[in-house]
């Protein structure tokens, strides 16, 4: 029996036309033939599917002679479907939000950014809202409720700050069926916390009781930021040029996107949270729940300093999907694989599902959950800078040619 590997995206839908599978045929053939995939025969063991497969026809100057290929015998084929979860598979479609995105800037043209922006006199003001995704499936499991609101924070502001605008103010949006004072406390403080790092206000929120709508013990959060820059002093990207420095401002783990992918991987792996990662004291529950950082402080500071050009959030869709949204037409990214340190978590998420690399760097911040885009003499500075406890990474650099490639 033949045997024919696919990558970890393929799909079987019933039937794949013109896949090129070898079969056997006269070395003096100059033709390539091309099989039909007929609905699998079993799933084996080894989680391999085997196919019927029948000639199509052939291609190069045969590929007309279908009567030719029809008369010749059916052949079994093996199959090897790999088992790579993806976070489509989970249910999470990124490319059907990029198209969202791309139906709403038709309808209000501006949107697409990180942060919204309005002017007011010689300044924006820059907004931006989000919520904290599956996460909150998660704090409901372990009963960590106290770091969920820094989450909450973390994600509306650091998307602000990447206009250059300062924080001013915050609110939240709580919902549970029946509400449950001591549990919203510790939600709320961590909300206090998450403003108290990125020294802005809460200034307030909406506190919604909902009877049936929610299961017991479960609420929802979504939050609010609006900050401030002046208009001479925004970040845009618009003067971003081949060569310029890619610095990685590291993440805690998770953050807060991905976690459909997550909660698949855990059910797959059959781990519980209370299990402890491979070669550490940490438990998965307490690495996946760690906050999200809040990066307002450590960004004005750099930009107060000259040279930044750009920034982008790295939350849903990874490097491939964020760092390309502030570049100027035509330009791309070169990231150096190897230059920045992953967190075990990341490890662990990769093994347990056999997600692919790629999808991994689409879904997750692979621990670089900021990427400032600074001129070379910036960068120098940045990263030679002894004084601060933050941590930089020079992680690529900015290329001619559109998109992300990786060396």
């Amino acid at each position: 029996m033949a045997t024919t590997g696919f990558s970890t995206n393929t799909e079987f839908n019933g039937c794949l036309a013109n896949l090129n599978i070898p079969y056997s045929q006269p070395k003096s053939s100059p033709t390539q033939m091309f099989l039909r995939l007929q609905a699998p025969k079993c799933l084996s063991d080894d989680g391999s599917i085997r196919f019927s497969v029948k000639p199509r026809g052939f291609g190069g100057r045969g590929f007309g002679k279908i009567g030719l290929a029809s008369s010749l015998p059916e052949r079994n084929f093996c199959v090897e479907a790999k088992e790579g979860l993806t976070y489509k598979d989970a249910g999470v479609d990124i490319d059907a939000g990029t198209e969202l995105v791309r139906r709403i800037a038709k309808m209000a043209p501006g949107i697409g950014g990180f942060g919204g922006l309005f002017p007011l006199g010689d300044s924006y003001l820059v907004a931006g809202t989000d919520g904290v995704g599956t996460k909150l499936k998660l704090a409901f499991e372990t009963r960590i409720h106290d770091t969920i609101g820094i989450d909450l924070v973390a994600m509306s502001v650091n998307d602000i700050v990447t206009s250059g605008a300062k924080p001013l103010f915050f609110l939240d949006y709580f919902a549970t069926s029946h509400l449950d004072v001591d549990l919203a406390e510790k939600v709320i403080k961590g909300i206090v916390t998450g403003c108290q790092q990125s020294d802005c206000a809460l200034l307030g929120g909406e506190t919604a009781e909902m009877p049936g709508f929610y299961a017991d013990g479960e609420y929802d959060l979504s939050g609010f930021a609006v900050g401030i820059v002046k208009k001479d002093s925004v970040i845009d990207g618009k003067n971003i040029v081949a060569g310029d420095h890619l610095i990685g401002l590291p993440s805690s783990g998770v953050h807060s996107n991905g976690f459909s992918l997550v909660r698949r991987v855990i059910e797959r792996s059959g781990l519980s949270l209370k299990d402890k990662l491979p070669g550490g004291d940490v438990t998965l529950g307490e690495a996946l729940m760690a906050p999200t950082v809040i990066y307002v402080k450590q960004v004005l500071d750099i930009i107060s300093k000259g040279g930044v050009k750009g920034i982008a959030h790295i939350t849903g869709g990874g490097f491939t999907d964020n760092i390309p949204r502030v570049f100027p037409n035509g330009l791309g990214a070169v990231i150096y694989k190897d230059s920045w340190e992953i967190p075990p978590v990341f490890n662990w998420i990769q093994e347990a599902g056999k997600i692919e690399v790629v999808e991994m760097r689409r879904t997750f911040n692979m621990g670089v959950g900021m990427v400032l885009v600074v001129n070379q003499e910036a960068s120098q500075r940045i990263l030679n800078d002894r004084h601060g406890t933050n941590r930089a990474y020079l992680i690529g650099e900015v290329a001619d040619g559109e998109g992300v490639r990786f060396l």
